[in-house]
């Protein structure tokens, strides 16, 4: 169960009872062989059994001294290096030579398109760029080739294709930098729905340690393999996942992508005890015709989040899977994970709640006008301070400005409350609000009163321009069957039952 605590403001202290390790990835990566040399650390989580290569802590280590050298025969420290692959070795073991380096990755989704590439690697002003040549049927070297004009300070390109040549090519003889914990080790670039996408500059302290923390949290013991098909560009695969399984001296099965059948049998053979996943990928796997056949015995531990799931499925999974199960919550700019339910807690808090925060995080509620602590209940920002926030936005001051205060305060722009045992509930995103005649109108409460009129599958409310209010409300809804769909006078009578005139949609 969570910390027993009785709040009356909604702020949580920092729990320091678990020191933060102040080391970087390179040090951790050192002091788990030094412990466990011979342990299977990463695994290619390939369908065919006999085609998966493995690596022990000491060959992920001793590969990764050797891009190690292999960078710095090229590149000098802080400078940025992009990757754009999907899950495969190689991404984990660049991410630790980097590490070593003292280079900064740039993470970059492989499905990225011509001009979101050009605009990443622009921004980030990277000096080169691993890739690999084709991703889901898009020839991906053309289009490096046609963005590379507009982008002199891309001096490399590398192919994963050519990955042996390049780790041969380093001097071994090359003195590795000092690195400290408090040094940029990653670049993630938010998802620009408002405006140009940002690079979040992640620390290794910071990586470390938030992925240590959700990790423990959610009970991965020590040793545990952990069978991930979160995409390595995101930061819940190159840091929560791949991280934290190495925090626990675990083995890392890098999933090449998400199909169901698989991943089951990836828990059955490699004896997988953990995983996170998001809820679309957890009933595809409950729903799957494999589930009966295998043997999940090993499982412990499902980790969910970034969207709601409900106390049924919460319930189903544990009964099903016979496993525990916990929800997390965060975002990239706080090094991916800020709060996190126990799984011990009840069905009704793992889906209702995001659990109270990791240690070391200092959490408060505050009204978005005043930037006041609000009393516990009460709806407001969700803001977070402590080691876990990111250092900036790469090349954007003002931006930075606008979220992280100069005492260390970051604005998550998530809307939330909080209760007296300090349990978090996500209410909404600032950004969406609606201000309609000087009110402030928040669409989470009338989405998700719609999505439970019998005649909508799904629902989201936005703000449109209106000369009289400034903004008007309108729902954009999915119709359960297509050919019924609810008219529009029904909907605004049943809005108007449960929600004041000023929240009913009218249009």
């Amino acid at each position: 169960m969570g910390q027993r605590i009785s709040l009356t403001e909604s702020y949580w202290p920092a729990d320091e009872s678990e020191p933060i390790l102040d080391i970087t990835l390179g040090q951790l990566l050192r002091e788990v062989v030094a412990e466990v040399p011979d342990r299977d650390a990463l695994v290619e989580g390939v369908p065919e059994e006999s085609r998966r290569r493995r690596w022990t802590y000491s060959q992920l280590l001793s590969e990764a001294e050797d891009v190690a050298a292999a960078l710095l025969g090229r590149f000098k420290p802080g400078e940025r290096i992009a990757i754009m692959a999907p899950n495969i070795p190689e991404w984990e073991i660049l991410q630790l030579g980097m590490a070593l380096s003292g280079l900064i990755m740039v993470t970059v989704n492989p499905a990225f398109k011509q001009r979101e590439l050009s605009y990443i690697l622009g921004q980030s002003r990277a000096s080169a760029l691993f890739h690999v040549e084709d991703y889901r049927g898009t020839d991906l070297t053309t289009i490096i080739e046609k963005i590379r004009p507009e982008l002199p300070e891309l001096r490399e390109i590398i192919s994963i294709s050519a990955w042996n040549d390049f780790v041969g090519s380093g001097d071994r003889t090359i003195k590795l930098p000092e690195v400290k914990p408090e040094d940029p080790v990653q670049i993630q670039y938010t998802s620009g729905t408002t405006g140009f996408p940002k690079g979040a500059m992640l620390n290794h302290r910071g990586v470390v340690n938030t992925a240590r923390f959700t990790a423990e949290r959610a009970g991965l013991e020590r040793g545990g393999t952990w069978v991930n098909a979160m995409p390595m560009y995101h930061i819940g695969g190159s840091v929560v996942a791949a991280i934290g399984t190495m925090a626990h001296q675990g083995k890392h099965v890098l999933v090449p992508g998400f199909e169901p059948g698989s991943f089951l049998e990836l828990f059955e053979s490699e004896r997988g005890t953990f995983s996170l996943v998001v809820p679309t990928m957890l009933l595809a796997m409950l729903n799957h015709e494999d589930l009966p056949k295998r043997n999940l015995s090993s499982l412990r531990t499902i980790m969910s989040g970034a969207s709601a799931v409900s106390p049924a499925l919460v319930r189903r999974t544990k009964a099903e899977l016979g496993c525990e199960f916990s929800i997390l919550f965060g975002q990239t700019e706080l090094h991916g994970v800020i709060a996190t339910t126990h799984p011990s807690d009840s069905p009704e808090d793992q889906s209702e709640t995001v659990g109270q925060p990791l240690p070391q995080a200092e959490v408060k509620i505050v009204d978005i006008d005043t930037g006041e602590v609000v009393p516990v209940g009460e709806q407001g920002e969700i803001c977070a301070r402590g080691y876990q926030t990111m250092i900036g936005y790469f090349g954007m001051p003002e931006a930075t400005e606008e979220v992280l205060e100069a005492d260390g305060w970051l604005h998550t722009g998530d809307l939330g409350t909080m209760d007296e045992r300090g349990y978090l509930r996500i209410t909404g995103r600032l950004k969406d609000m609606i201000i309609r005649g000087g009110v402030n109108i928040y669409p989470r409460e009338i989405e998700d009163l719609l999505a439970e009129h019998p005649k909508v599958a799904s629902a989201i409310v936005v703000g449109v321009p209106d000369e009289t209010w400034g903004e008007q409300i309108a729902g954009v809804i999915q119709a359960a069957k297509p050919d019924e769909p609810p008219t529009p006078e029904e909907l605004h009578e049943y809005c108007r039952v449960h929600l004041a005139a000023h929240k009913t949609p009218k249009l």
